[in-house]
């Protein structure tokens, strides 16, 4: 913490006083300039200006992938016409090297770098950029500012402090947690805010959203103060429609954890999409340190939107634990170019996903009987995955085939292996200890600025706990040893029961098993969720495209068609359905069976108050 401190501080008399090139023993700087006035053709200027190289050859590096995303995306193709000039203003030799470096000669007489960026928003299938990780360029209406989108680093340095200049028109404003210097007038129509970062980390872990924006404000117990920042296109929706809701589950959130929480500010970028034209298409949330970047469609009603919002900031909420506060070496020095992965997601993605639901139940905005409900769903959910699968092999490598097709089970099981940890703390503790004392345990010996050895991480665990404990994480989590689930809830007076629901062919009620693509109109099954007896009997899976069923194609526009026809088939007809799976077409031949949904519930057994069981479970859903 210390070191970091003097950092800022060390930075910020830098950048007061003027970078001074070729200023020997002077720490490294790098100054930014993005230009939002000057937008042609939907992109954006940036100018980078270093510091003197002592070398001949440096290298500028975009992001290949950046840490919450489990996702290689190759940021480096937004940009284009990379130029690097001397102190003469000529042009130096730069060659590119792969999609997201660029190699500089001559380097000591570098003065400075420019090129343009393009957007993910409107590009085709967002170039397969999960929205909240991508970007916007709206000329003077909307920038959605993911800086790994914009903002390199040179290799070997990127450990050392940035300036960001962004030139503005004076209606935009900007929300971010990013740390800012300054705001200047230029002019009477434009503004220059001066940001500062401590090195590249900061620099894409804090998202700018730059709006005519709607915001709203509140502050949790005096500790924390979170700002919410509003992009609603067709001004459907304004910042206070939704302050309440996330007022309401954050500071529940807040309650939760208790002390294990050090972030004085919060702040959250919400993008509404609208699904009338080119934009984002993928929603959902990405996590940073003191902020969150979120992507919903404008269409949804006010009550969808609060519930979506609900579990997507609750889930990013609770980040600020793990990885922000706990994290590996691999984390915390990430390689944007070539990722070293850990091999804890069951703790970074599936332990936030448990608290994300626990804490509902610990304050009493769901019953016992809602909970229960979403943990049915997961273990139901979970069996589409292999379960005979390390979680830690499948995490170490979840940016490889196959186990990049399996990253979805890191929210069912990897949330399933929270609550089997925390039922079997409880049950070793006499309900005095959870998984929620364990990391706080854990943020308390590293946190944010001391990241943990990865292989030891099990090791630290079971000297903080349990020898049992590490025995269950080497079985279940280092193991390909399935989780007794059935056992480990009857500990907490927890049983299992069958139901047998009669669906339609598509549609569980309200709840579909397939779902369409806006932009391609494709017709795809669902994937993380149970599927009734004729899709699995058919050899349907999650994310299958159907194209065509009795040789009559289907898409979004006759999707209708599909589910009304299928309500006139007889048991018994033949039916043919031609898929597309990753990438392969697979003609499908079954014949029709009456749809059923086998959904297993979880229901408290018939115990008397003095049960132990029932004095665990109580500990482990109200930490009584």
């Amino acid at each position: 913490m210390k070191k970091i401190i003097f950092l800022l501080s060390l930075s910020f008399f830098i950048w007061s006083c003027g970078v001074q090139k070729n200023t020997k023993g002077q720490p490294f700087f790098t100054e930014v300039h993005i230009d939002l006035v000057n937008v042609e053709n939907d992109r954006v200027e940036v100018k980078i200006d270093p510091q003197a190289f002592n070398q001949n050859i440096v290298s500028y590096n975009i992001p290949q992938t950046v840490p919450g995303t489990y996702s290689v995306d190759n940021y480096g193709r937004l940009l284009s016409g990379f130029k690097a000039y001397d102190y003469k203003g000529n042009l130096l030799p730069v060659k590119p090297i792969g999609m997201n470096s660029y190699e500089i000669q001559n380097a000591q007489q570098l003065d400075y770098i420019t090129y343009t960026v393009d957007d993910t928003y409107d590009a085709e299938d967002e170039l397969g950029v999960f929205s909240p990780s991508g970007t916007n360029i709206a000329d003077n209406e909307n920038f959605v500012l993911n800086l790994h989108g914009f903002v390199g680093y040179f290799t070997d340095l990127k450990e050392t402090p940035y300036t960001i200049s962004i030139l503005r028109d004076a209606h935009l404003n900007g929300g971010t947690s990013l740390k800012k210097l300054s705001s200047q007038a230029v002019g009477e129509m434009q503004m220059k805010d001066i940001y500062q970062a401590s090195r590249y980390f900061e620099v894409m872990d804090n998202p700018i959203m730059y709006t005519d924006v709607s915001a709203a404000e509140f502050n949790l117990e005096g500790e924390m103060q979170v700002r919410l920042y509003v992009y609603s296109p067709n001004k459907k929706y304004d910042a206070k429609d939704l302050k309440p809701n996330l007022e309401k589950i954050l500071r529940a959130q807040k309650n939760f954890l208790g002390e294990i929480d050090n972030t004085g500010e919060y702040v959250i970028l919400l993008y509404l999409s609208d699904l009338e034209k080119t934009d984002a298409q993928g929603f959902g949330a990405l996590e940073h340190h003191t902020s969150t970047m979120v992507v919903m469609p404008e269409a949804m009603p006010l009550d969808f939107l609060n519930k979506s919002m609900t579990d997507v900031v609750a889930h990013e909420f609770f980040h600020i634990i793990t990885p922000l506060n706990i994290h590996s070496k691999e984390v915390h020095y990430f390689d944007y170019a070539k990722p070293k992965m850990s091999q804890h997601l069951w703790m970074y993605e599936g332990v936030t996903e448990y608290f994300a639901n626990l804490f509902q139940i610990d304050q009493k905005l769901i019953d016992e009987s809602a909970f229960y409900e979403r943990i049915a769903e997961k273990i139901e959910a979970a069996t589409n995955y292999d379960d005979e699968i390390a979680f830690t092999h499948m995490s170490r490598h979840i940016l490889e085939d196959p186990h990049a097709s399996n990253y979805y089970n890191v929210y069912l099981k990897g949330a399933l292996i929270g609550m089997s940890l925390d039922i079997r703390l409880r049950e070793l503790s006499d309900g005095k200890m959870g998984v929620l004392d364990l990391m706080k345990a854990l943020s308390a010996k590293y946190g944010k600025d001391k990241p943990f050895e990865d292989e030891k991480l099990f090791q630290v665990i079971t000297e903080l706990t349990y020898p049992e404990i590490g025995g269950f994480l080497n079985t279940y989590v280092a193991g390909n040893t399935p989780i007794p689930y059935k056992k480990l809830l009857a500990k907490v007076g927890v049983e299992q029961s069958v139901d047998t629901i009669k669906t339609d062919f598509f549609l569980n009620q309200a709840d579909p098993f397939i779902d369409a693509k806006p932009d391609s109109k494709e017709i795809f099954v669902r994937e993380g969720i149970a599927l009734n007896s004729f899709l699995k009997n058919a050899g349907l899976q999650g994310g299958d495209i159907i194209k065509s069923i009795n040789r009559q194609n289907y898409n979004l526009d006759n999707i209708m068609n599909l589910i009304l026809t299928s309500r006139n088939w007889k048991e018994g007809d033949k039916i043919e359905m031609l898929v597309e799976r990753d990438g392969a077409l697979l003609n499908l031949k079954t014949k029709v069976i009456a749809p059923v949904l086998i959904k297993k519930e979880l229901k408290n057994m018939d115990l008397p108050l003095e049960d132990p069981r029932v004095e665990l479970r109580n500990a482990w859903l109200y930490g009584q």
